[in-house]
């Protein structure tokens, strides 16, 4: 891959990851055995992150034409869009810059999830749905959509609420609410007692997909909690994609693992 305003001769070219990810994070460990520079952009939503190795930035770019300029004055020849996937607006953001640099753009986004037997799932199109259907599905709710939407649920006074998050909640939220300040990823024996000590009848996720935290998942179905699930957002058309980091490493031209 390559881009005008790209690295000289013996130059092995310069990658930047939008992180924030598991696989980002994993993305750039693989390829600190290789002569590529890398560079991770995080959003600075969590107070502590865990920094991959390579050069890291943290805080947004200022919008497409922000992106942009970084990357034509730090000559980034590779760009990958390794957000969450429910960070719809960066992966726009990364299309349009991408368009106007002409760096190449990959996709890595790891697929969603697929209920199975024994789940009991309701798909939603967005917090607020979720919030609609809430009081009909049950009283005592893990609410894992992350501490930025609590704010969609303020308005729900008789539910209990349970949230986990790294760092403390800020902003509207619901009156019945106990915050649990913890870091993943969390195993299934954790998650079976966390919904038993909780007495947990209601979880409401997004579709963030992966390993990570998919054991809350089994625990649910296990102990027969209905789910509801938020869709993930559009994405940009024409990108290419990658459903893995071994497959990222594979996209990434003349680099590997």
């Amino acid at each position: 891959m390559s881009a005008e305003g790209g690295p000289g001769e013996g130059d092995p070219g310069h990658l930047l990851i939008l992180g924030g990810t598991s696989e980002a994070r994993r993305l750039a460990e693989a390829l600190e055995r290789t002569p590529l520079r890398v560079t991770t952009s995080l959003a600075g939503r969590v107070g502590a992150p865990v920094l991959p190795p390579g050069g890291t930035r943290i805080g947004g770019f200022g919008g497409v034409e922000g992106l942009a300029a970084w990357m034509t004055a730090h000559r980034v020849t590779h760009l990958v869009d390794a957000t969450h996937p429910f960070a719809e607006r960066m992966s726009f953001h990364a299309a349009r810059a991408a368009e106007l640099t002409g760096v190449p753009l990959l996709a890595l986004r790891r697929p969603g999830w697929v209920p199975g037997p024994g789940d009991d799932w309701t798909f939603v199109e967005s917090l607020d749905a979720a919030a609609a259907l809430l009081p009909e599905r049950g009283r005592r709710v893990f609410l894992t959509t992350g501490r930025m939407g609590l704010h969609r649920f303020a308005h729900l006074t008789e539910p209990w609420f349970l949230v986990r998050s790294v760092d403390p909640p800020e902003g509207e939220r619901p009156p019945r609410l106990e915050v649990l300040l913890a870091r993943g990823p969390f195993g299934l024996a954790d998650e079976r007692e966390l919904l038993a000590r909780h007495r947990i009848d209601v979880l409401v996720t997004k579709d963030s997909g992966g390993d990570a935290t998919a054991p809350k998942l089994v625990a649910a179905r296990e102990a027969g909690i209905a789910v509801l699930v938020v869709r993930r957002p559009p994405v940009p058309e024409g990108v290419p994609r990658a459903d893995s980091v071994e497959a990222a490493l594979a996209r990434l031209t003349g680099f590997r693992a």
